[in-house]
């Protein structure tokens, strides 16, 4: 039994679910005799300022031919896209028009394992027969998932369902802050939903809104984490750090002179345990900033200075 007040959360639902809206798209494929055909789809979405701008999932409107717009009280509008980020499975889009009602993304910095979660949704427009929603706790914070479409980092779980429906709503606290975007293409396991952090969102969303796309900070390489285990049988120089598996080309690595084979142990004189701590370092800065990086190549070390390019 969830321990709050019923009045309470029919409170908080009652207040986020006019910013609440259902989006549906069409999609032009091709079927097995190479003639187009629509493809329809719909999801969820969450008014975030007055003048329409909505966060939603790429997986929801990418590559969408029309995006039509249904808001709470029932009115249509059609939809127009900012911009997509496939990493994060977040988007953007802008209805015309002013005074809509919104919930501002909220700091997602200080959820706690335990608390209350509530996953809202408008899957068909039907919001007079009253909107999706599902009711459960924050059961772990920074998962990493792998999904077909790519590795989604840093998300919040939930026993909240999440479905087609309510994917793209937003994941909001007892007191009606968002805390979270739901997505339902992060799947893994019966009775388990992910949400893409609000305060991830916020920045991806500015970026979007100013570029169409997110722009981030390349070094250019592929590599794993090492251990005792994988350093004693490569016989590596050391047991932390990443080893470098590959190089794409013209990238800051490669015009750097970093190979296959070569051990990253610092950057910025931060060590690194594994890959998941040289993302975070790269993560941190933007494009064009100088790193230092500290490298092994058998048994000499070195240190090397790279500017940082823009991931393509």
């Amino acid at each position: 039994m969830i321990p709050v007040f019923e009045g309470e959360l029919i409170d908080t639902i009652k207040k986020v679910s006019p910013s609440v809206v259902n989006i549906n798209t069409v999609r032009l494929v091709h079927d097995y005799y190479m003639n187009i055909v629509p493809l329809r789809g719909m999801g969820s979405g969450v008014i975030i300022d007055e003048n329409g701008l909505i966060v939603t999932n790429n997986h929801i409107v990418e590559q969408s031919e029309s995006i039509e717009v249904t808001l709470f009280d029932g009115k249509k509008y059609s939809g127009k896209l900012l911009g997509t980020d496939r990493m994060t499975d977040i988007a953007v889009v802008k209805i015309e028009g002013k005074g809509f009602p919104y919930v501002k993304l909220g700091d997602s910095n200080g959820v706690q394992v335990g608390q209350i979660a509530i996953a809202i949704g408008n899957p068909f427009g039907f919001f007079l027969q009253g909107p999706t929603v599902t009711v459960g706790v924050i059961s772990a914070l920074n998962r990493t998932i792998q999904a077909e479409q790519g590795v989604y980092e840093n998300l919040i779980q939930t026993d909240a369902h999440i479905n087609p429906g309510n994917s793209g709503g937003p994941l909001v606290n007892i007191k009606g802050e968002v805390i979270g975007i739901n997505s339902a293409n992060i799947p893994f396991a019966q009775g388990i939903g992910f949400s893409i952090p609000a305060s991830m969102a916020i920045h991806i969303v500015e970026e979007l809104i100013k570029h169409g796309k997110v722009i981030r900070p390349w070094l250019g390489i592929l590599g794993v984490g090492v251990n005792e285990q994988i350093a004693e049988y490569y016989e590596l120089p050391s047991d932390t750090g990443v080893l470098v598996t590959r190089v794409f080309e013209n990238s800051p690595a490669y015009e750097a002179g970093i190979a296959p084979g070569d051990m990253i142990i610092t950057v910025d004189h931060k060590d690194l345990k594994d890959m998941n701590d040289l993302t975070k370092e790269l993560r941190s800065k933007k494009v064009g900033d100088l790193i230092l990086l500290t490298v092994l190549r058998g048994r000499r070390k070195g240190q090397i200075e790279i500017t940082l390019g823009e991931s393509p």
